[in-house]
């Protein structure tokens, strides 16, 4: 009788595995929410993985985004297929084309502006984090700061060696972004504004952040020269990229001030700019885009985009 109930118990004891391992494949395959144990905010689940608005971002955003994106869903490691970022220009172009619903840029160019005109698209573009135009140089490059003038001056052509604003005697490189780059854009509108740029040299036009950080950091092409970024970028996000190059660049003060969160939050930055969640403006209300800039900008979305670094709107 005895061997019979330890049987029937076996038994049992086998249904009950069953049926947990099939309680758990299925939570497996609903996506149930998992917890971030890095995070300290929590927080509902805002958005489903299905109803969550298309959403592209520049370089500089896409920490941004990813992270609003895991704490709203409470779906994390996202791959780079799900995310299916592209960058600032081909993200307006997407935009107006309906192909995404929302993106996290910097500010549109004249080109981007020309494109949705073209296409009967307005563009509604509201501030989301805070943000720096910076200018850096090598480590090695003795100057720890130049004017806004001078910065202008530089990149007019007008002044071309460093002993001009108090450094060694050597040719200033002064490296560009392509046309339609959100830096480049960044350095017309917040810099050059009634200047002209100077036309530089081919080899002088550095097609991504990456390179123009690289090359500057370098000490082959990089101790005379000179390129420029957003403060977000340079400082933190490139420490994760690659620390060693990161460290090999120096974040020059603009008339006397030091590019910092602190300095970019209380304005006394000079150079302040910010990154934007743009959408179309005939996007219905109510809608997931709507509902998700909505909530980028609450409290609880501000505060997912200080804890990656960013400095808050609000």
């Amino acid at each position: 009788m005895g061997k019979f109930i330890k049987i029937v118990l076996i038994i049992i004891l086998i249904a009950l595995i069953c049926l947990l391992g099939r309680a758990l494949f299925i939570n497996k395959d609903a996506v149930e929410p998992i917890v971030d144990k890095d995070s300290t905010i929590s927080g509902d689940i805002l958005f489903t993985i299905e109803n969550y608005p298309k959403v592209d971002a520049s370089l500089a955003t896409q920490p941004l985004t990813t992270a609003i994106r895991e704490n709203f869903t409470q779906k994390f490691n996202y791959t780079d297929e799900e995310l299916g970022y592209t960058n600032t220009h081909p993200g307006y172009l997407r935009l107006v084309d309906g192909e995404v619903d929302l993106i996290c840029v910097t500010e549109p160019s004249e080109d981007e502006l020309e494109y949705a005109k073209e296409h009967n698209v307005e563009l509604e573009v509201i501030p989301v984090v805070k943000e720096g135009f910076v200018f850096y140089v090598n480590d090695e490059n003795p100057i720890d700061g130049l004017t806004l003038e001078q910065i202008k001056d530089i990149y007019a052509g007008k002044i071309t060696n460093w002993k001009e604003v108090g450094g060694k005697d050597a040719k200033i490189k002064a490296f560009q972004r392509p046309e339609n780059s959100g830096s480049q854009t960044g350095m017309l509108s917040l810099v050059m504004k009634d200047r002209v740029l100077m036309t530089p040299p081919k080899e002088d036009i550095v097609e991504s952040m990456f390179e123009i950080v690289n090359l500057v950091s370098s000490y082959d092409n990089g101790l005379d020269s000179i390129g420029y970024s957003y403060y977000y970028y340079a400082k933190t996000m490139f420490q994760t990229i690659d620390k060693e190059i990161a460290d090999g660049i120096k974040l020059l003060k603009v008339d006397g001030v030091e590019p910092s969160n602190d300095t970019i939050k209380d304005g006394s930055y000079p150079l302040q700019t910010a990154y934007y969640i743009v959408m179309r403006k005939d996007e219905p209300a109510g809608s997931p885009a709507r509902k998700l800039a909505e909530a980028m900008l609450s409290e609880r979305g501000q505060k997912i985009a200080e804890e990656v670094g960013y400095v808050g709107v609000k």
